[in-house]
């Protein structure tokens, strides 16, 4: 096992791993920004470093100061933890070049799953079913047209490098494809420094439903079952539940077949997330790969009682799995909601500084917090400060449990999505598992306008 750790990130994700790490008797570094410095994550660690100003280009994604500082304090391992530098390829390649081991995949495995039009040409190779779409970037507007025609509207235009729905848009006819495609190729370019588009078939009303898989450098692959994931906003996650409500067990196991499958093939090691939409008919058509640990991540532990960035650790250091598929069960259910600093009706952030703080407890329910009373929300980062999950035997008890910790939650000085979640979870549809991509724009925005 490793001795030191650095945490290339910061708020929840960085005080989780951390946890983890402490229990494991492995020492541990923080990176903080000068606005984050008194954060919890630099309370936690062993050691602390300022990694830059307040911009997150100049701090926790300055690859060259994180690395010094991994020299200067004698970590010998990294971990990116999601988001900011996890999925980035130069650093991957980096830390390995600096004798670091970097807790993920490798830089080549990352690379090949970074771009979507790549990962949509692997994946099929491996068998792996996708949507109707292209495998080439669109070179202009008029290629695009021409594509659409064949494939029939609405369709999806999609950024290859993008995530968190930067770069992608549904169009309906002709002359939005004329009007988007330049933008959002301009969008692609300024987010990520590509600006490569491609294009599928829209499916209609999907269930966006995710495989957790975890492998080692012994070819052992396990897939940890699934995670239903389709209530979003802005296309990004809000609420997360393991296992889907929706999807039959005949679905379930070709799921999970079919993401060992596409692991193998692409010779994937540690933990990494396989996506996917599902149809109205169950048929699942693969979204993308995440070569990362999931903000989502924890309903899978209350469910298998498994510690993923346990685990993550122990694949680094070239540890087999001690567990197998046919050895792992799923124990109940699990729900994650997402707690924002944000505009429950705008979902614009809302920084500021928190005066109170009161986190509900209970049986199953457990917290991943990256604030306390006094904590300042700046307006540097993701407005996402802690994360609310609950574990029932049952769906039913499970969903009690996210209602009645909702209603107590308690957060002042600045504005959060807890009113917008719970209208959320209290809607017959949720209760009924009724939850599609389209749940946010079906059932809370025109909620939210009769209640103005």
């Amino acid at each position: 096992m490793f001795k030191k750790v650095l945490i290339a990130n910061r708020g929840e994700i960085a005080r989780r791993i951390i946890r983890t790490c402490k229990r494991l008797n492995v020492q541990t570094v923080a990176v903080y920004s000068e606005a984050d410095a008194a954060s919890l994550h630099v309370k936690d660690a062993d050691e602390a470093y300022c990694v830059g100003k307040p911009p997150v280009a100049q701090s926790y994604l300055n690859i060259d100061r994180i690395l010094e500082i991994a020299q200067e304090s004698g970590a010998d391992a990294v971990h990116p933890g999601y988001g900011l530098l996890s999925e980035n390829v130069d650093f991957a390649k980096r830390c390995t070049e600096a004798g670091l081991t970097f807790i993920g995949p490798s830089a080549d495995v990352i690379a090949s799953m970074g771009s979507k039009l790549e990962a949509r040409k692997t994946m099929k190779a491996a068998g792996v079913p996708i949507v109707e779409g292209v495998e080439t970037p669109i070179a202009n507007v008029e290629e695009a047209v021409a594509i659409a025609a064949r494939l029939g509207y609405p369709v999806m235009l999609k950024a290859s490098a993008g995530g968190g729905g930067i770069g992608m848009q549904l169009v309906e006819n002709s002359e939005e494809l004329a009007k988007a495609f330049e933008g959002n190729q301009k969008r692609a370019q300024s987010f990520f420094g590509d600006g490569t588009m491609y294009m599928e078939r829209f499916i209609a009303n999907p269930h966006h439903v995710e495989v957790q898989i975890i492998a080692d450098h012994h070819g052992n692959v396990v897939p940890l079952f699934e995670r239903e994931c389709s209530i979003q906003r802005r296309n990004q996650k809000v609420v997360e539940e393991a296992p889907s409500p929706f999807i039959s067990d005949e679905t379930r196991e070709r799921m999970l077949e079919a993401s060992v499958k596409a692991a193998k093939h692409i010779g994937y090691v540690n933990a990494g997330t396989i996506e996917y939409l599902v149809d109205a008919n169950q048929q699942f058509y693969f979204l993308e790969m995440n070569t990362r640990l999931q903000v989502e991540h924890p309903v899978t532990e209350e469910i298998t009682k498994l510690d993923l960035v346990e685990e993550q650790l122990k694949i680094a250091a070239k540890q087999p799995l001690t567990f197998t598929q046919e050895s792992i069960r799923k124990e109940g259910h699990a729900i994650e909601v997402r707690i924002y600093a944000e505009n429950p009706s705008t979902f614009f952030p809302s920084p500021g500084i928190i005066t109170a703080l009161e986190l509900p407890q209970g049986e199953g329910i457990r917290h991943e917090c990256g604030v306390e009373a006094d904590s300042t929300v700046t307006p540097f980062y993701d407005p996402m400060i802690s994360k609310l999950i609950v574990w029932g035997n049952t769906r039913a008890i499970a969903c009690e449990r996210l209602i009645q910790a909702l209603q107590t939650y308690k957060v002042e000085g600045i504005q959060t999505n807890i009113p917008m979640l719970l209208k959320t979870v209290t809607h017959e549809q949720f209760l009924k598992g009724n939850t599609t991509t389209k749940f946010v724009d079906e059932y809370y925005l025109p909620q939210l306008a009769q209640s103005k």
